[in-house]
């Protein structure tokens, strides 16, 4: 009998929640057929089994959270399950309940660990208690069980309990980094996730204490903040959980807020003549695949301007204070979907024409409608465009993609008059102008433009002549010819 597990899912992806098993009790699978689906911070993936045989046991359904190393079905290699030895049977008979979903964790956390293990312990240099039992670990490194620690005598404090846990604190690689740029040591946190792993919200709330002179005790009124009020007494309420897409926005937004200091500026690009030229080839595009959008149009903008101000393409280094100027040009596009935002991220945008930028921004559009995004095709973005003008409004501040350094927002184009020097000979034939004796108000498309940017990285003054450039590129195409 042969244990699947959750694999490696992408850099810094540990946890998923399943959307579909693809499998039943007594199908026969082989390697590399899907077996089930998950949902992880900003994608949908389909887990492909490692070993070929029949399912015997499954341990996860519908809706359980996951993590990297927690057993999703029981395979006998042989094909029939007849005459395993008795060492195999007692060996899985013991391991299947430590290798449980997360809410079974939970339900064994209130069992004392000398009674049944609730999950492996990772290695470290403390010897286990002679009379507890140690189960097989079916991935190195991870964290100590909540059943353990629910018996372990309360610390005094953070610092003196992490011996406990080894030399290293249990943490992502992204959280590390995090604790890092904020200044706060991951050593002095006590983390709130299984085993004492510490999460991204864990080291904002840590910092929190201490700039507020707060502490660094544990409680739960300190790590999640005020109490909710009882919302119940004054009507009907329903509670739902944040999704992983839900969350990891709120956590990646929180953080990116609370340690990049923002600077939005605003502009108005006249896009008049711009419409004319994408009205006029919308439809040969359409016949390509594609779609000549606005957005469309300004990701080549963006991919132009990036190469003209390379402090826009760039990402800090806090740790080493360095700053990261990117030789490639990958810009990220928000899309709306009914789950939160995902950000596709189209690569070497400088390298590719209007036509080819439009057939990839659509495919990839309609692929994270469709849930069908990789952790791959939203990494490695430069800077992101958020064009919210098919909603409405006019201006908006918004918040930077991190590590990025700037995103540009976009609203609706409206037509207002625009006051413009005296016409030429040539413009006098214009049908649209009023004249006047030294100028003239004409009815412009004009598009609201919102450039928030690391002020570590940019000055106000580079800022606004990157949006001025952005603006005259849309207002003049033959400049994207001239510098592209």
């Amino acid at each position: 009998m042969t244990e699947f597990k959750v694999p490696e899912l992408g850099e810094n992806v540990t946890t998923g929640d399943v959307l579909r098993v693809l499998v039943n009790v007594g199908d026969t699978i082989e390697k590399d057929q899907p077996v089930v689906e998950l949902e992880t911070d900003k994608a949908t993936v389909e887990v492909p089994s490692s070993v070929a045989g029949v399912v015997k046991d499954i341990r996860v359904k519908q809706g359980d959270k996951v993590k990297v190393g927690d057993t999703i079905l029981s395979v006998d290699e042989s094909g029939g399950g007849a005459g395993k030895p008795a060492a195999s049977e007692a060996r899985t008979s013991e391991v299947a309940p430590s290798e449980a979903t997360a809410p079974a964790v939970a339900e064994r956390g209130s069992k004392q660990p000398d009674e049944e293990p609730a999950a492996p312990r990772p290695e470290r240099p403390a010897a286990p208690k002679p009379d507890q039992k140690v189960v097989s670990m079916p991935r190195p490194g991870r964290p100590e069980p909540v059943a353990a620690r629910a018996a372990d005598t309360p610390k005094p404090s953070p610092a003196a309990s992490r011996p406990e846990r080894g030399p290293a604190a249990p943490a992502a690689p992204g959280v590390r980094r995090l604790a890092r740029e904020i200044g706060v040591d991951v050593n002095e946190v006590q983390g709130t996730g299984l085993g004492g792993r510490i999460s991204e919200e864990d080291v904002k709330e840590h910092a929190r204490r201490i700039v507020t002179g707060a502490g660094t005790t544990r409680g739960a009124v300190e790590r999640r903040g005020a109490p909710l009020p009882d919302f119940e007494k004054w009507g009907a309420v329903e509670r739902q959980p944040m999704s992983n897409i839900r969350r990891t926005t709120a956590q990646r937004l929180s953080h990116a807020w609370s340690t990049i200091p923002h600077v939005t500026q605003f502009d108005k690009a006249d896009i008049t003549e711009m419409e004319e030229l994408r009205r006029k080839y919308r439809e040969q595009v359409r016949q390509a695949g594609g779609d000549l959008t606005v957005t469309a149009l300004l990701v080549k903008v963006l991919a132009v301007a990036v190469k003209q101000f390379p402090q826009f393409n760039a990402s800090i280094d806090a740790e080493a204070d360095e700053i990261i100027y990117k030789k490639y040009v990958h810009v990220g596009v928000a899309v709306d979907t009914d789950r939160g935002l995902l950000v596709p991220v189209i690569r070497n945008a400088d390298q590719k024409n209007l036509t080819q930028i439009a057939i990839e921004l659509h495919q990839l559009a309609q692929k994270a409608r469709d849930r069908k995004l990789t952790l791959e095709e939203m990494s490695g973005g430069g800077i992101t465009i958020s064009n919210l003008g098919g909603i409405g409004g006019t201006y908006f501040t918004p918040i930077i993609n991190w590590p990025e350094v700037a995103i540009l927002g976009v609203s609706r184009g409206i037509i207002e008059p625009v006051w413009r020097g005296a016409a030429t000979p040539a413009e006098q034939g214009s049908s649209n102008r009023v004249e006047a004796s030294n100028g003239t108000f004409e009815p412009r498309q004009l598009l609201p433009l919102s450039l928030s940017y690391d002020h570590r990285v940019i000055d106000g003054a580079d800022a606004m002549r990157f949006l001025r450039w952005v603006a005259e590129a849309v207002e003049q195409p033959f400049l994207l010819s001239l510098l592209g």
